[in-house]
């Protein structure tokens, strides 16, 4: 997801809910007191710009962006927001185009539709492009998400043109000072197949094509990776086709914002660079594991773990590798170290680790739907490692912060993170919980 998306969802409940900002909508009303004077006459409804710029009368939410990234910078924006719910009170639809500033990549523009059709059935279509280098186009759908079936699938294409990516080098003390930029240009088509041997259990097929490009970067003052590392693997066109075979425990009691349960997934494949088995890229086996214990009223300790090795290699571009940092967790990909950029340290194996203690400390009833506002403390740990042997608890990179989320239930879930690592402070936004 592009960094133009992060700041959407939690901006938006906020400019939502300053529609009617009372806290705690069951709360008893006032007892009846006798009439008094007659009230003045309400005031009059905005007009002109006014009307544009008050969120209760404007045609659409109009959201600032503020989007802060320790890769992107700092990009600012507006989007105009349309939230549509339905006859239960759930956001239905959200329509955010915007208009954005960068100061790397000049003005932009973006369309998004997110549609939530159901719990079962989810879709969204995403495209951007930028005065310079970036453009972005991501579509996903999703069926049989709560399993109710005997299939479920998860179908999406991307096409993804980013400026921002970082390499320091390969292992788990890569300098700050190696750093360079380069160009990330990756079209990829994947779909999920899943087999649901009854509500808890599953197997699930991932087929993966990836085509990436890694071009010479664009950043001021940043050295292009080639200048430093040469044309190490990776660099130019890469094409992976990846097979993953994965089984899926999974007992959390909802898939957007879970408050009890745990999801457990062991998965092993294969990737190549062309056809469906030959000419192996690498191997793969490893665990992806989530869970969530209510503690205390409106208080939920969540926890994520993931452990990825690579058994057999041959040739793999650095992109490849298992990699640790940013806000994002992708199952057998990247995972979060929220205190530095994303893909901040590449080696052949990883190990991450967070806790979060999620506290719901207000709800507003936002006219159409009902918010509830989350503070969260975390800690994230991680390290990459080459040797299988290697232990994965030592050598730790760790990283303390602090998050605050916004969550539309059932569907819609924003977060604000702000991490605190050896390499200083990171903020990261976006949608869904980081796990």
């Amino acid at each position: 997801m592009s960094v133009s998306v992060r700041l959407l969802l939690l901006a938006a409940i906020v400019a939502n809910a300053s529609l009617a900002a009372d806290i705690e909508p069951d709360t008893p009303t006032s007892p009846v007191v006798a009439p008094g004077p007659i009230p003045p006459p309400p005031p009059a409804p905005p007009t002109g710009l006014a009307k544009w710029l008050d969120p209760a009368t404007a045609p659409f939410i109009p959201v600032p962006l503020i989007s802060v990234d320790p890769d992107s910078g700092t990009t600012l924006g507006l989007i105009p927001t349309w939230v549509k719910t339905n006859e239960n009170h759930e956001i239905s639809r959200i329509i955010a185009p915007d208009v954005l500033y960068n100061p790397y990549f000049g003005v932009g523009v973006h369309g998004r539709v997110y549609g939530y059709t159901s719990g079962d059935e989810q879709w969204s279509v995403t495209g951007g492009v930028k005065q310079r280098v970036e453009r972005e186009f991501d579509a996903e759908y999703q069926r049989g998400r709560l399993r109710e079936d005997r299939w479920s699938i998860n179908a999406s294409v991307i096409y993804d043109r980013s400026g921002v990516p970082r390499f320091y080098g390969i292992g788990n003390e890569t300098p700050q000072g190696a750093q360079t930029n380069y160009t990330d240009q990756q079209e990829r088509l994947q779909a999920q197949v899943g087999f649901n041997l009854n509500h808890t259990w599953q197997l699930l097929y991932t087929a993966r094509l990836r085509v990436v490009d890694v071009l010479p970067g664009t950043l001021p003052r940043i050295p292009s990776l080639e200048t430093r590392f040469g044309p190490i693997l990776g660099v130019g066109t890469s094409k992976q086709v990846l097979n993953r075979l994965s089984l899926v425990y999974d007992t959390r009691d909802d898939l957007t914002a879970p408050t009890q349960g745990a999801e457990l997934i062991a998965y092993g494949g294969l990737a190549s660079r062309g056809g469906l088995f030959n000419d192996s890229m690498y191997s793969e086996v490893g665990g992806d594991g989530r869970a969530y214990w209510p503690i205390a009223q409106d208080t939920i300790l969540a926890a994520h773990t993931a452990l990825r090795y690579l058994p057999s290699t041959h040739g793999v571009p650095f992109w490849a590798l298992s990699a640790i940092g940013g806000g994002d967790t992708v199952v057998g990909g990247d995972q979060p170290l929220r205190g530095f950029g994303a893909g901040r340290f590449y080696d052949r194996d990883s190990f991450s680790g967070s806790v979060e203690l999620r506290r719901k400390f207000m709800s507003f009833d936002a006219t159409s739907t009902v918010i509830d506002v989350e503070v969260t403390p975390f800690i994230d740990v991680g390290r990459v490692f080459a040797r299988t042997g290697t232990f994965p608890l030592d050598q730790l990179h760790h990283v303390f912060g602090m998050g605050i989320r916004g969550i539309a239930r059932p569907f819609v879930v924003g977060y604000v993170d702000i991490g605190y690592g050896s390499e200083g402070v990171a903020a990261f936004t976006g949608l869904n919980y980081p796990f």
